[in-house]
């Protein structure tokens, strides 16, 4: 018996994500879908990482080998991943789920770790061969949650277990299958399986033939579901080459899609699984988003300008109101000092805002600031400050008595709200 694969990978950005973070590789022996997370960047770039490693194994690989194969390329892209991070901080917290099948001698190899799904339609029975590693699921694996109750749960995206820089040794779900003729697998993201019910699934897998028709099918209805994430599937149907029908042929070109698809565009099989693996590795890196219209991006600097605009004039209002309030202030207070020649009564504070004073003179004296003691004019000299122009008329009337005296007096009385030098500043 001779078994082959006719396969279609599709995927979609969906209608409420700016990029696409899914990846997606279909050959003759590799069927993979990764959903990337961790940011715009992030995802896209471990999604894709991934898929380059993966794409190495679309190659016969001998069946006593094949899930050693499978989940030690898996743990190597885990290792890149964590790499990654490391060199590029701002990737921290990268990550990816992984549901692959691997095809060799008749036999599938299924790796698995995340919430995306590989279903299986064999015959009547269509199953879920993966498990969810979300909390909901575990919830619902300890009998605390229902089925019911899981689809509304607001925690029902959280994923418990993924590829990246979360865990250095990740507990992947590995298996082996027998790869039976007339089989149909679909592996897809949470992006289908989401919006889309499992009974809405089979019903679609069973009404579309062609497996191109089913997946562009597919992507339809998660759009109609809303879109509310990157949606990527692949539909592969396992056929035995001896008994095809006429005018039915397996698969055998590369389809890469999602965010990869930027990274390696579909080749023919003609080409070796190395030199497409190398395609991949050699640019892992996104391609940029195309940049918005000049006058879209010009209205949008419009619009964002405004709360920009509003904040600055109230700040510029807040500030204002605070000088007028300190200034208000400033002119209550008083001081006594000297102009170098007389005793000056200035009203403000002796101090300068940058090159501004906050003082102005209010009256000179007839008092020379040489007929004063020593003592007192060092004191007025450093100012003596006046909470009222009453009390700087005070200070001044005691400093015009101590004009004429021959002894040094005792210290000038000051307002008790700020005490005049005292003569120990002398020394």
């Amino acid at each position: 018996m001779t078994i082959a694969l006719r396969y279609a990978a599709r995927s979609d950005v969906g209608l409420l994500r700016s990029n696409n973070q899914d990846s997606a590789y279909a050959g003759e022996h590799l069927l993979a879908v990764a959903d990337g997370m961790g940011g715009h960047a992030g995802g896209d770039i471990a999604s894709s990482i991934v898929i380059a490693r993966l794409a190495e194994l679309d190659a016969e690989t001998p069946a006593n080998d094949i899930v050693a194969a499978l989940e030690n390329v898996i743990l190597d892209a885990n290792d890149a991943l964590l790499q990654r991070a490391q060199d590029e901080p701002a990737l921290a917290g990268l990550g990816t789920t992984v549901t692959a099948l691997l095809r060799t001698e008749g036999k599938f190899a299924l790796a698995h770790i995340g919430d995306s799904r590989g279903y299986l339609l064999r015959g009547d029975s269509f199953t879920q061969v993966t498990k969810d590693h979300t909390l909901v699921q575990r919830l619902m694996d300890e009998g605390r949650l229902t089925a019911e109750e899981a689809e509304h749960h607001p925690h029902r995206s959280a994923v418990l277990k993924v590829l990246g820089d979360v865990d250095s040794d990740p507990d992947l779900d590995m298996s082996l299958r027998p790869a039976h003729p007339g089989d149909r697998w679909l592996l897809c993201s949470d992006g289908l399986s989401g919006p889309v019910s499992d009974s809405t699934l089979e019903q679609t897998l069973r009404e579309f033939s062609d497996v191109g028709e089913c997946a562009d099918k597919l992507i339809e209805l998660a759009l109609k579901g809303g879109g509310p994430d990157n949606v990527t599937c692949i539909v592969a149907d396992v056929l035995e080459l001896d008994d095809l029908p006429a005018g039915m042929s397996p698969s055998h070109d590369v389809q890469v899609v999602g965010s990869a698809a930027a990274n390696c565009p579909p080749r023919s099989s003609a080409s070796s699984s190395a030199s497409r693996a190398a395609d991949l590795l050699r640019t892992e890196e996104p391609e940029p988003l195309p940049e918005e219209p000049e006058d879209t991006v010009q209205e949008t600097a419009k619009r964002s300008a405004w709360p920009a605009v509003i904040v600055s004039v109230l700040l510029a209002s807040l500030l204002a109101i605070l000088v007028w309030f300190g200034m208000s202030w400033v002119r209550t207070q008083y001081f006594v000092g000297s102009d170098g020649t007389n005793v000056v009564i200035y009203r403000g504070i002796n101090q300068d805002l940058g090159s501004f004073p906050l003082y102005e003179p209010e009256a000179t004296t007839q008092i020379k600031l040489s007929d004063l003691p020593q003592a007192y004019q060092r004191q007025v000299s450093d100012t003596i400050p006046a909470d009222s122009r009453g009390a700087a008329d005070r200070i001044v009337e005691s400093l015009t008595g101590l004009s004429t005296a021959q002894q040094t007096p005792a210290p000038i009385e000051t307002p008790s709200s700020a005490p005049a030098p005292t003569a120990s500043r002398e020394g």
